[in-house]
C-alpha cells in the first residue's frame, strides 16, 4: 500500500487513551492489522528507495520495523506501548542502526508523522570516523547541507552538540560546528492527511532521495 489506511491512525490515537495490557490484549486484532497496514506502507517505501539507493534491494520491512512494546526498565514513564510506528531502513535491518546511516519512517497521528533520516548518536568508534572525514573533507558536507532541495525538504543538519570541542580540534576550526556534532539528523514533518494519500507517500521517497547523499557521507568510513 502507498498510503496508510484511516483505521491504523485510529488504532494509534486509542492506544493512547488506552495504554494498559488489558486493552491492548482485547484490541490485539486491531494492532495486528495496523502493523501489517504499517509494514505495507514502509515495503513500498523500501523498494522505492532501493530504485537510487541499490544496497537495500531485498530488504523486508519486517527487520526494519520496532516494536510497539516499551522498554520500561530504566524509564520513569512506565507506560507499556509506544504511540507511534516506527522502522529505520537501513543495510541488514534496524539493528545495524549503530553501524550505519539510513533512512527513518515515524508514523503518528495529530500530525506528529516524519520521514527522518542520518546517524543517531553513532558509537564512538563511528563518530571518530565521521569527525576524520568532516576535518578533511567538510566542505562535501557543507554542499550536501546548502544544497536547495536538502534545505527545502529539512532546513539543517539537527542533532546534539559538545558543549565544548571535540579532543584534537581547535576552536578556530573551520568545521568547529560540524565536529561539535554528535547526531547528525534531519527530519521533515506529514500531515495526517497526507500519510492517508498518496501525497505522504511521494513526499518520504522524494525526501530520502534528499536523505542519501547525507547517509553516503556519514557511512564511508
Amino acid at each position: 500500500m502507498k498510503k496508510i489506511d484511516l483505521s491504523t491512525l485510529d488504532f494509534l490515537r486509542d492506544i493512547k487513551k488506552n495504554n494498559y495490557r488489558e486493552w491492548f490484549q482485547k484490541n490485539r486484532q486491531r494492532y495486528l492489522d495496523a502493523k501489517a497496514d504499517y509494514e505495507s506502507f514502509v515495503q513500498e517505501i523500501i523498494n522505492e528507495i532501493s530504485r537510487f539507493d541499490p544496497i537495500l534491494k531485498g530488504l523486508e520491512a519486517s527487520s526494519c520495523t520496532y516494536r510497539i512494546n516499551r522498554d520500561i526498565r530504566f524509564s520513569e514513564d512506565k507506560t507499556l506501548y509506544k504511540t507511534h510506528f516506527g522502522a529505520f531502513i537501513v543495510k541488514g535491518g534496524k539493528k545495524n542502526g549503530d553501524r550505519f546511516a539510513g533512512y527513518y519512517i515515524h508514523v503518528e497521528p495529530g500530525n506528529n508523522s516524519m520521514v527522518a533520516g542520518g546517524a543517531y548518536l553513532p558509537p564512538a568508534q563511528w563518530l571518530y570516523a565521521i569527525r576524520q572525514k568532516i576535518d578533511e573533507q567538510g566542505d562535501l558536507l557543507e554542499n550536501i547541507m546548502n544544497n536547495k532541495a536538502f534545505k527545502e525538504y529539512f532546513g539543517q543538519l539537527d542533532g546534539e552538540k559538545l558543549k565544548g570541542v571535540p579532543k584534537g580540534y581547535g576552536r578556530d576550526h573551520k568545521y568547529i560546528e560540524l565536529l561539535r556534532m554528535k547526531s547528525f539528523i534531519v527530519s521533515s514533518a506529514i500531515k495526517d492527511s497526507d500519510l492517508t494519500t498518496g501525497k505522504g507517500f511521494d513526499f518520504i521517497v522524494k525526501a530520502s532521495r534528499e536523505i542519501k547523499p547525507l547517509n553516503d557521507f556519514l557511512n564511508d568510513y
